[in-house]
């Protein structure tokens, strides 16, 4: 059974939690973390990009010499792909780059990213950071004394744990996203992942 320390906003250890060896003790499965994120970026592509095919080019309906008698190869159009201003073949149209993955893979993927984490020494637990009222500079000393200062973090809240939110959303170092929104890509992007207690027995719950 894995163990891990759960820390007040102090930094000082207050308890130790068992984790759910089917969640934060596996091989992590590179394949499966590699598709789902490979499927998050490509979901978030925006797919606009467009070009114009002959048919779509203004002008050119004129051919712009008489069929034979110059010496030049033959034309129709000077919209055609090969003059100057024609149009573009096989260029990018809009679409969508999404595509599917089995809930299944999205749930190993994850508790790969979470294993992998613990095995490396970079998941961190607090019990909560209680801040009376919002306030950055105590969001700072908090990650001062839990020794995740000037790291490229993930933090995952509670879905409700707005005074946390408001406190650390202006550091531009650290990700914020509540329990439900926990992903495969934001475990794996970063150099450490912090969650309060409330977040990690939601995340335990979906994932067991």
């Amino acid at each position: 059974m894995s163990t891990i320390d759960i820390k007040n906003a102090q930094g000082e250890v207050v308890e130790t939690a068992e984790l759910e060896p089917s969640i934060f003790a596996i091989e992590p499965n590179v394949y499966a973390m590699h598709e789902v994120v490979r499927a998050q970026l490509a979901a978030a592509r925006q797919g606009t990009s467009n070009t114009k095919t002959r048919g779509f080019v203004s002008g050119g309906g004129k051919k712009p010499y008489r069929q034979k008698g110059t010496g030049r190869a033959r034309q129709g159009s000077t919209r055609a792909p090969q003059w100057r201003g024609g149009g573009v073949v096989f260029g990018p149209h809009p679409r969508s780059y999404a595509f599917r993955v089995n809930n299944k893979v999205v749930k190993l993927a994850m508790r790969s990213a979470l294993s992998d984490k613990l095995a490396e020494g970079n998941l961190h637990v607090v019990k909560g950071f209680d801040f009376d009222k919002p306030s950055t500079k105590a969001a700072i000393a908090s990650l001062k004394a839990l020794g995740l200062e000037g790291k490229k973090l993930t933090l995952i809240l509670a879905d409700d744990d707005i005074d946390s939110f408001l406190s650390f959303r202006n550091l531009p170092q650290v990700r914020i996203l509540a329990a439900c929104e926990a992903n495969t890509y934001d475990l794996v992007d970063n150099a450490a992942v912090l969650l309060t207690e409330p977040a990690l027995k939601y995340i335990e719950e979906v994932l067991a």
